[in-house]
């Protein structure tokens, strides 16, 4: 086995309930100090409770790490992979005093999200920060590695599967929606997340051999005086279908897995309304445990760890920093393209 800089991977992420018992705390988790009312945190829940009240977030964050494990064994990498979450067991403070117990004093993070903004990147920074004071002076440094929205192990496989869908149908009368994730316009002024979406469905929709495409936005919360990005999935849906578009071609780039917002936001929502207005929806698949996407995480330890030079990137735009800047995705701060 090769010795590496460092100790452990620690796959970090947003979290979700396992049980129907779990899902108003950990409601109450992700909403700590916004002041959302209880009706609206009972409306959420009820999307949770549509699937017995389990998120398979979990889950698939551990297919991620059980394959990434086997990924490192194969290129004889010795690394152990942690987990650790925001809003659910495993907590952050749990992994990094798992990790300490277990003599890790050095590792890298991987940001379950491709995109830069404060929610994605900045605040799960500040949650290792906290989970490092927490569990003490034993604390293993953490350093989290580039941001992949423009890496070809994850694009490529997203424009794989829409080629082969697209293939198949009448392009006249189709619509390509690429979704993600909406934020408030206040957190997008902040960061570069519109900008890497764009470029990233830009350059998938290229690797597939689309000329016509969208991107939109789904998953908005919070007060509906706050605007948010637009337009809404639904939204679009319905306008396109008055249009007399009968192929909606929907693929969630905002998202690694497909966890809860692409079943119940997409798989239930989009799909109810597309049958209702007599559209076929083709919901592409997230990269999830895709070879390529597995393969990239590896690469991207190897980068950091200096057994690899070149970093791979599609596009203008080049690799992402290794280490954020530190104004990256503060609030108040307006974003800076970096220098080309």
């Amino acid at each position: 086995m090769t010795k590496l800089p460092y100790d452990a991977l620690l796959v970090v992420s947003f979290g979700g309930p396992d049980k129907p018992d779990d899902v108003m705390p950990f409601l109450e988790n992700v909403t700590r100090g916004r002041g959302i009312p209880r009706e609206r945190l009972e409306s959420v829940a009820e999307h949770y409770y549509h699937f017995d009240g389990k998120s398979p977030i979990n889950e698939q964050n551990l297919q991620l790490i059980e394959a990434v494990r086997q990924e490192l064994a194969s290129q004889g990498l010795d690394l152990p992979v942690y987990f650790g979450n925001r809003n659910w067991h495993p907590l952050m403070p749990e992994a990094l005093g798992r990790m300490a117990g277990d003599g890790v004093q050095r590792a890298l993070a991987f940001f379950t999200s491709a995109f830069s903004s404060y929610s994605g990147c900045r605040q799960y920074r500040e949650n290792i920060i906290a989970a490092r004071a927490e569990a003490g002076d034993a604390a293993p440094e953490v350093e989290k590695m580039r941001a992949f929205w423009n890496h070809p192990g994850f694009l490529e496989p997203m424009a794989d599967s829409m080629r082969k869908v697209c293939a198949e149908l009448d392009i006249e009368r189709t619509s390509v929606l690429f979704t993600a994730h909406s934020i408030p316009n206040s957190m997008a002024e902040n960061c570069r997340y519109e900008q890497q979406l764009q470029e990233a469905c830009r350059l998938v929709a290229e690797l597939a051999g689309v000329s016509q495409f969208e991107l939109v936005y789904q998953s908005r919360s919070g007060s509906p005086h706050v605007p948010w990005l637009e337009p809404d999935v639904c939204d679009r849906i319905r306008e396109l279908a008055s249009e007399g578009k009968t192929e909606m071609v929907v693929l969630p780039i905002g998202f690694i897995s497909d966890h809860m917002e692409v079943l119940y936001d997409l798989d239930t929502e989009a799909l109810e309304l597309c049958q209702e207005l007599g559209v076929r929806l083709h919901r592409l698949p997230t990269v999830g445990t895709h070879p390529q996407f597995i393969q990239m995480i590896v690469e991207l330890v190897k980068e950091r760890c200096g057994l690899q030079t070149e970093k791979r990137a599609l596009g203008s735009s080049g690799p992402s920093h290794d280490t954020c800047p530190i104004n990256c995705c503060l609030p108040g701060t307006p974003a800076r393209r970096p220098p080309s």
